[in-house]
């Protein structure tokens, strides 16, 4: 499994989710690479990343269909 946390520059959301991300796969016994990526608005764009923080596993955005271009 990968999971991939992308964040825009001064989040401060990013260290709460780090803690629970890792957690989880803890918790959970999963194996998983898990990778975070600050990333620029115009990349968030390029991506599909719709908000800050988001959570995308094996590709997909945990929350769906979401509006891209949503980091700022």
């Amino acid at each position: 499994m990968k999971i991939e946390c992308f964040f825009a520059e001064g989040c401060g959301s990013v260290e709460q989710l780090r803690r629970h991300v890792e957690q989880a796969v803890r918790e959970e016994g999963i194996e998983a690479e898990v990778c975070f990526h600050q990333v620029s608005p115009e990349w968030a764009e390029r991506l599909g990343v719709g908000g800050s923080p988001s959570v995308w596993v094996n590709g997909r955005d945990i929350e769906g269909d979401v509006p891209a271009g949503g980091i700022a």
